[in-house]
């Protein structure tokens, strides 16, 4: 806002003739009529020193330490709840000076503190995308994983421009938004209008594999190589102590999930999600699941159902099609699993599947490669 000097004078208007108010009646008026109109300068002069950056629109920002999210942008505002250290949010907009718009995993807005102390913008990549390859054509899901379960990163709206990478599987497209933030889009045609020829098969993006989700990495080697490599990085920590829960961020304790995420980490650098129930959907979303575990091949990932008892009368009756994933391994071939799943077993340990309750429990398994 471009404010004339002359303007910032305020120069007593003469007494009216009309005006039937004494001297100092009018006095008073215009003694009024000056203080609303430095108020009204001030407030001008103020607001027009906001610099909004359209650029931060729908930025990575990562939170720093635990902070307020709260309905609006004001320390007395309803607090929706506090985000943790670590968490990813997209900055949607700069309010001003003191509190940023952004939208958190599961796709609520709010705002939060602008302070540095509390969130760290992340610059774009230098080869961050200018244009793309699609158009979304209605609002959809920008998630962290290949699967339905993964975590969201932020929705992509109607009219946005993204660049698909690869076609991961029937279902997913890796993409890249105007930002270079890389997730999974679903390949239904009613969300995205693609241009182009799009290559299938594996990805090669990054993530951060937090629990709940975290984005998948594929591996550079061929399957066969792969499959060797994880086994190896599995092998090496055999007899590793279990714990339930166990820290995603160290290799000295594993639950059944931990473990298979990091010998595939190791292995060929690929990130799976965390839990055993996303690894199981990770694997079904890639297709060609076996329901007899005769039919798994070497370095397969295999799933199971809750423990019942060592008979198999006592899984007798049971719909495995709608059973609940508790426990996943890696299939070495020859009927043995290599996993995790008691402190009492001695940790990372290798099992025999044929005639035990791992056979009972059995639900099916598939390759995550």
């Amino acid at each position: 806002m471009l404010v004339n000097s002359a303007e910032l004078t305020m120069v007593p208007e003469p007494l009216h003739q009309h005006c039937l108010h004494t001297k100092e009646a009018c006095f008073l008026n215009y003694t009024m009529k000056q203080r609303m109109a430095t108020a009204t300068l001030t407030a001008a002069l103020l607001f027009s020193s906001i610099s909004v950056p359209a650029a931060l629109a729908a930025q990575s920002a990562e939170v720093q330490t635990g902070v307020n999210f709260r309905t609006s942008p004001s320390a007395s505002a309803s607090v929706i709840r506090t985000l943790k250290k670590g968490e990813q949010v997209s900055v949607v907009d700069k309010v001003n000076s003191y509190w940023y718009k952004v939208s958190d995993s599961s796709g609520r807005t709010g705002y939060i503190s602008a302070s540095s102390k509390y969130i760290s913008i992340e610059s774009p990549p230098s080869s961050a995308v200018q244009s793309g390859n699609a158009i979304v054509k209605a609002s959809v899901s920008f998630r962290k994983a290949a699967s339905a379960s993964g975590q969201r990163i932020r929705f992509l709206k109607k009219g946005e421009q993204v660049t698909v990478l690869s076609k991961t599987n029937k279902y997913w497209y890796e993409v890249q938004d105007a930002n270079g933030v890389r997730g999974y889009v679903s390949t239904q045609s009613s969300y995205l209008d693609v241009t182009g020829t799009i290559s299938g098969g594996t990805n090669n993006s990054g993530g951060s594999g937090n629990s709940g989700g975290g984005a998948v990495t594929s591996p550079g080697a061929s399957s066969s190589e792969a499959v060797e490599r994880v086994i190896a990085a599995g092998m090496k920590y055999l007899g590793t102590p279990y714990e339930y829960g166990s820290s995603r961020n160290t290799t000295t304790t594993f639950d059944c999930s931990d473990f298979v995420r990091q010998a595939f980490i190791d292995g060929v650098g690929l990130k799976l999600p965390a839990d055993s129930r996303q690894q199981g959907q990770y694997v079904k979303d890639k297709g060609d699941v076996k329901t007899d575990w005769r039919q798994l091949e070497r370095g397969d990932l295999i799933f199971f159902m809750s423990y019942k008892g060592t008979k198999a009368s006592s899984y007798s009756g049971v719909n495995k099609s709608t059973a609940t994933i508790t426990h996943d391994g890696i299939y070495l071939g020859d009927g043995k699993i290599l996993h995790t799943y008691s402190k009492e077993s001695g940790g990372v340990t290798i099992s025999s599947i044929e005639g035990t309750h791992w056979e009972y429990r059995f639900l099916y398994g598939g390759s995550a490669l």
